[in-house]
């Protein structure tokens, strides 16, 4: 079967949203798609169930989704609204009885490793513990059917992962969040995707992230089927801003199921 499911766990920026102590109006909003907890996807296939990063509500994420099945988890950059949901994993290698498969560049699993010591330098006998297999991405590589292409894209001092998913010889999904800009080896990666997922923090320019003038620039070089952004600030009405977007473009929000392929 030569599509994958996408289910958007969290799309908001670092804060989360409501932002504590903040009275804004997309703070007090009512409208359920404003309110926001740290960006992570999951992704379903025929053979293989996995998420890209662990925010700090992994573990509500999980709940909310009913997500009892995990095979794998990859890494796009090590800041905390990435990876503080990092332990939450262990019930699934307590259900399953195995390994976690972690994918990460090196630069990313230094930080993993550094924060979560404990997970991967203590000897773990026990079913119930957080049981690694540590992957340093290299190239391309292989989930099941999934082809999955890492590619470097500039996040302020660091640079975060982003990942191109193929499946039957399709280039289905694009992801590319927390990223100051899209390389031309990035689009080029990305071009023609049925889905792209992008950055789009604002609508004013930030250092570290594409505001959505940036961010709808590169979706059009991209040209994807669609667009879908994340990473989005308390800035951003959900309501207001969709009415105000392109065809073809479209704000994510936490919950939002999307089938691509066929």
């Amino acid at each position: 079967m030569s599509s994958l499911e996408l289910t958007f766990l969290g799309t908001g920026t670092s804060h989360g949203i409501p932002v504590i102590g903040c009275d804004c109006p997309v703070c007090l909003s009512q409208d359920p798609r404003d309110t926001r907890t740290r960006s992570s996807i999951l992704i379903k296939t025929a053979d293989k169930h996995f998420v890209v990063d662990t925010s700090p509500e992994f573990r509500l994420q999980c709940l909310r989704e009913g997500i009892t099945r995990l095979d794998a988890a990859l890494f796009t950059h090590p800041h905390t609204d990435h990876i503080m949901g990092f332990d939450d994993m262990r019930r699934f290698c307590e259900m399953e009885d195995r390994m976690m498969p972690v994918y990460a560049t090196t630069a990313t699993m230094e930080q993993l490793r550094n924060t979560f010591r404990y997970a991967f330098d203590t000897p773990q006998p026990w079913k119930n513990y957080l049981r690694l297999d540590p992957q340093i991405l290299g190239g391309a590589f292989d989930l099941g059917e999934t082809r999955i292409v890492p590619v470097e894209l500039p996040h302020g001092k660091i640079n975060s992962t982003g990942f191109v998913f193929h499946r039957g010889g399709r280039k289905l999904l694009a992801y590319f969040t927390d990223c100051a800009l899209v390389t031309e080896e990035a689009m080029e990666a990305a071009h023609g995707a049925d889905i792209l997922v992008l950055d789009a923090l604002r609508e004013t320019p930030h250092p570290t992230h594409m505001n959505f003038e940036q961010a709808i620039a590169a979706a059009k070089v991209i040209a994807p089927g669609k667009t879908y952004f994340l990473h989005l600030c308390h800035d951003i009405s959900h309501a207001v801003k969709q009415s105000q977007l392109p065809e073809g473009f479209h704000l994510a929000y936490d919950g939002l199921k999307i089938i691509a392929g066929y």
